[in-house]
């Protein structure tokens, strides 16, 4: 059975979710969606089931009856992978550690840390840890912008654009090149979103080693053109697909029945 949680932020011509279900019901696959409010995370009725995560809520409750029902069911996204992608810092270490190419970084309680990594770029970007949407990130060149810590910047990479690459089960299904007029591209900032006609192989080869080192599913990878190729930004781990044109609904809809196949294989 594959059970749906539904991303709380959908609404009418925005529903990621219903896009993904319709594709389910074309496919006549065997799904019904999962309210976590009624769901007693310690029980064990559920067990052996695909359950895909579209988005959650920005609280401890739901991320927690998921990471339960993560113990015997087969969660897309994994609880951890989630978790991970929400944090910059957690994503940058996982990037540093995998090699996979990512701005300079520093993570730090310390102002005097932050100056230092402040003169040695001139330009830098604040980023909150938990931040979403390009909500709150900015670039300054004074450490007196900066409020009180932590800290988590990155050095400035000049740049009037940058992308999207959403990735399924290791591949690079689709991307988009996001603009705007600002410092943030980000949709939901304004930016403006042009799907691309192929993914040009290095995009395709970083987005991937992006989405292997958080261990997860399906995400976006946002990424930057730098020395010519291209640096992470993070790792979206509930992902929209605005603006692309890729069958991602399709797509997802594909891989959640081969899971969900996989896992009946395994009960046999």
């Amino acid at each position: 059975m594959i059970r749906i949680v539904r991303k709380p932020t959908d609404r009418p011509g925005d529903d990621s979710t219903g896009m993904v279900i319709a594709a389910l019901e074309e496919r006549n696959a065997d799904f019904e969606e999962l309210d976590l409010s009624a769901v007693d995370p310690f029980s064990h009725d559920m067990s052996g089931d695909i359950i895909w995560v579209c988005g959650i809520r920005q609280d401890l409750v739901q991320f927690e009856v998921i990471s339960a029902l993560a113990l015997s069911n087969r969660v897309v996204n994994n609880p951890s992978a989630i978790a991970a992608c929400a944090s910059k810092a957690q994503t940058t270490a996982r990037m540093m550690q995998m090699k996979v190419p990512t701005p300079d970084t520093i993570y730090t309680a310390s102002l005097d840390e932050a100056a230092a990594f402040l003169e040695k770029y001139g330009t830098a970007v604040y980023k909150p840890l938990y931040g979403y949407d390009g909500n709150g990130i900015f670039p300054f060149t004074n450490i007196c912008e900066l409020e009180e810590g932590p800290y988590y910047i990155q050095q400035y990479i000049e740049n009037n654009r940058d992308y999207r690459v959403f990735v399924i089960d290791g591949t690079a299904v689709g991307a988009i090149m996001r603009t705007s007029d600002s410092f943030a591209h980000n949709i939901h900032q304004g930016g403006c979103g042009i799907a691309l006609k192929t993914i040009p192989p290095k995009m395709a080869e970083i987005a991937s080693a992006a989405a292997r080192a958080m261990n997860i599913d399906y995400c976006g990878v946002d990424l930057l053109d730098h020395n010519g190729s291209y640096t992470v930004l993070e790792v979206n781990g509930t992902p929209n697909w605005h603006c692309m044109t890729a069958p991602i609904p399709e797509l997802l809809a594909d891989y959640l029945i081969r899971e969900n196949e996989k896992m009946k294989n395994q009960d046999k």
